[in-house]
């Protein structure tokens, strides 16, 4: 205990890494798949998944996905009923790097979309692989 009290900002600083390392796997008990491109890819062509891009407005126009449906995640609560029509369809939402988007699955879920995924690298990761963007 004496340890714990001389030391106790390199304790939390273990603590707080240690959270940081397993904070990722706690994604897979969400509910929410993570996916990359080529998964996501197959989604759109075979199961007409929607895409929904929940970037601001400027990044969207910088470059998107073709056909992707943009909601900025600020706007995606009061914007559900635009998604309506395809709570039994796949979705796979996107943002630059997979967290903002990885936030709009949880809405998703909890609005009782059931087949959610995350583009796991966004937009970035799309790039990556070489798949082409629309610019707006």
């Amino acid at each position: 205990m004496e340890f714990i009290q001389q030391n106790i900002w390199t304790v939390l600083l273990a603590v707080m890494s240690g959270f940081m390392l397993v904070m990722p796997s706690f994604r897979r008990f969400s509910g929410v798949k993570q996916i990359g491109p080529q998964e996501a890819v197959l989604l759109m062509n075979h199961d007409e998944a929607l895409v929904l891009d929940v970037r601001e407005q400027s990044e969207f126009f910088d470059g998107h996905i073709a056909k992707a449906k943009h909601i900025p995640l600020g706007a995606l609560a009061k914007r559900l009923d635009e998604l309506e029509k395809y709570k039994d369809k796949p979705v796979v939402a996107v943002c630059r790097s997979g967290s903002r988007s990885g936030m709009a699955c949880g809405t998703l879920r909890r609005a009782g979309f059931q087949n959610v995924h995350n583009l796991d690298g966004g937009m970035m990761a799309w790039e990556r692989a070489g798949l082409p963007k629309e610019r707006k």
